[in-house]
């Protein structure tokens, strides 16, 4: 194996010199939220960067649980790995449409997993299809490979998990929704759902990492004071949550170019959280940055 990543973000300039590595592979992680169509799946039929797989978030998940998009099991996500031309030896990059919604999730899936060969290309599919680069929608099926998973729980926390941590307050809670999900102005998209937030958490929407004309990831030194900005103090751990375990990755991805990887993820996040029941919720503004 010749190929290696340059670090955790890669360009569309370097992905564009690489497209033909055999060792690479390309994985479309694109998501919409429930009722949004076309949905990602078929974007993906009518035009994606060459040689592309796509990574279905909804279908790759536990589907014992009436939670969305759940981590699956180690055997699962090896099966799945295998049939999308994943090996353990595999240089993958990943990208989603808007530049940072969904690829987040993928790439701490499969660092969740036990691979850590995975970038996440700068500005997505927006920032390639700007550049005229080009696009296809031919789909080739991936020889199947063998992946084996190594699963670290560090990464997930559960809600049993975040409950103790509200007395225990050893780790910081971080919501990747809108301000108006947070604060409970705004309805939740999933039908039955109280609105607000986990109370002691704070508030960083997903989009505050990018530029929204290009889809790009902020300057690593403007990530940092956006978190801090928000509160987070980066000496203690974090959970990161959001609306169903999704855009939380785009934080983790942030913290992890900011170098802190102390970070898991409430895969239940809000969907779980917010459904009715004795789950404590608050509305409103939160904790105010660098309060206690």
């Amino acid at each position: 194996m010749t190929l290696s990543l340059p670090g955790s973000l890669v360009s569309t300039e370097w992905l564009a010199a690489h497209l033909d590595d055999p060792d690479l592979v390309i994985l479309d992680g694109s998501f919409k939220l429930p009722g949004v169509t076309p949905i990602a799946a078929e974007d993906f039929a009518v035009r994606h960067i060459p040689g592309a797989r796509f990574f279905d978030i909804d279908a790759i998940a536990d589907h014992e649980t009436p939670l969305p998009h759940m981590l699956p099991s180690a055997a699962t996500f090896e099966r799945h790995a295998a049939e999308l031309g994943i090996s353990n030896e595999s240089m993958v990059v990943v990208y989603d449409t808007p530049g940072l919604m969904s690829a987040g999730r993928v790439w701490w899936t499969l660092r969740t997993f036990g691979h850590d060969k995975v970038a996440i290309l700068n500005g997505g599919l927006k920032k390639w299809l700007a550049e005229g680069r080009t696009v296809t929608n031919e789909i080739t099926a991936p020889a199947s490979t063998h992946f084996r998973a190594t699963f670290y729980p560090s990464a997930v926390r559960s809600k049993a998990q975040v409950l103790v941590n509200l007395e225990s307050h050893r780790e910081q809670v971080i919501d990747a929704r809108s301000t108006g999900r947070f604060t409970g102005e705004e309805k939740e998209v999933r039908p039955g759902l109280r609105s607000g937030h986990i109370p002691g958490s704070l508030s960083l929407p997903f989009t505050a990492l990018t530029d929204p004309r290009s889809g790009e990831l902020l300057p690593v030194e403007e990530i940092h004071k956006a978190f801090e900005a928000a509160g987070l103090d980066f000496s203690k751990p974090v959970i990161a949550s959001c609306g169903s375990g999704v855009t939380a990755a785009a934080l983790a991805f942030g913290l992890h170019l900011a170098g802190k990887d102390d970070v898991a993820i409430y895969d239940g996040a809000w969907t779980e959280w917010g459904q009715p029941g004795s789950t404590p919720v608050e509305t409103g503004a939160g904790k105010e940055p660098g309060g206690k």
